[in-house]
């Protein structure tokens, strides 16, 4: 029986690639067998740093919403949505807005990280500054009981805690404090040994073509201290194996481990093998993204359904929300 609720969001970045998989859809799909589940295109989150660049936005949503429903987020089980399709989400906001010191939001880690690491960008802005309050409102709108995070993002989830603490504390008990739901969040490399990332130009995007992946696989890093191919090798320190460990078989890590070891094996044939694996692991998946993104009407049909549901929800939050504020 379904009696916890989950909410958990993703901004609208373009398609995914093999980090998102590891690092959040994988654990979704697990989520939606146990939980009440609602994901959200989080589309005004990305106007806090992209509030300059919003045309790429609706394309994004579709790409990433398709990688979803390919992988097997499933509409009947989850409510998917998009966050500026459910006005209470601004609604909600305004409100928390209204009641969150300054000191905590400036004190946000993420903050002042993302400021050193976007200096470039102007973020000295009320939304930049001001969207953990926007997160609180995603998450306590629908009553969320867990929040999936890993063990960085908790500092995160505790303002969320702190402004919902806050606002029954003012105007009576109406939302419950959402617990973290501690998830594995294991870090993908990419092709250069860095962490997998869209901007660093190192991803394999989980829609790309089978040839496009066989290619990138090949030009991954491996064991740097193994320069010719009679040197032994050490799968350990090898940046592709490290990926790829994921999707070879256990039958192919116990030859492939003495193999590199003791120089019976050469990097190329070796990644080859991984590659092949790792199109054979995305296959279903391309498969069923193929069919669906040939009906481009199934992603607005779910983001309107899914919209419509957790506006239902968030309509009754809000007439909570109005009546312990007396308005």
């Amino acid at each position: 029986m379904k009696n916890k609720r989950i909410v958990s969001g993703m901004r609208p970045t373009g398609k995914l690639h093999l980090g998102h998989f590891h690092g959040v859809l994988a654990n979704w799909l697990e989520l939606q067998k146990e939980y009440e589940c609602f994901f959200f295109a989080a589309d005004w989150h990305s106007l806090t740093t992209e509030y300059d660049n919003t045309g790429m936005i609706r394309e994004s949503i579709h790409d990433m919403v398709l990688d979803w429903l390919a992988f097997g987020i499933d509409p009947e089980k989850s409510v998917i949505f998009r966050q500026s399709l459910v006005p209470q989400h601004a609604e909600l906001n305004l409100v928390l807005g209204m009641i969150t010191p300054v000191s905590w939001l400036e004190r946000n880690p993420t903050y002042k990280e993302m400021r050193e690491n976007l200096a470039a960008k102007d973020l000295s802005t009320f939304g930049f500054l001001g969207y953990p309050v926007l997160m609180a409102a995603d998450i306590i709108l629908y009553k969320a009981t867990r929040v999936p995070v890993g063990q960085d993002q908790l500092p995160h989830l505790e303002i969320t805690r702190e402004i919902a603490r806050r606002f029954n504390y003012l105007y009576g008990e109406v939302f419950p404090e959402p617990e973290a739901l501690l998830t594995e969040t294991p870090k993908v490399l990419g092709l250069d040994g860095r962490k997998m990332s869209k901007s660093y130009g190192n991803a394999i995007f989980l829609s790309e073509s089978d040839d496009e992946t066989r290619k990138k696989v090949m030009s991954m890093v491996t064991d740097t201290n193994r320069v010719r191919r009679s040197d032994p090798g050490e799968p350990d320190r090898c940046v592709a194996f490290s990926l790829n460990r994921h999707y070879l078989s256990e039958e192919q890590k116990a030859e492939i481990y003495p193999a590199c070891r003791g120089a019976q094996i050469g990097c190329v044939e070796c990644k080859k093998i991984q590659a092949e694996a790792l199109v054979q692991a995305l296959t279903p998946f391309r498969v069923k993204r193929t069919e669906l993104a040939a009906r481009p009407e199934v992603v607005e049909e779910v983001l309107a359904d899914g919209s419509r549901r957790a506006a239902e929800q968030a309509d009754k939050t809000m007439d909570e929300v109005r009546e312990a504020l007396k308005l």
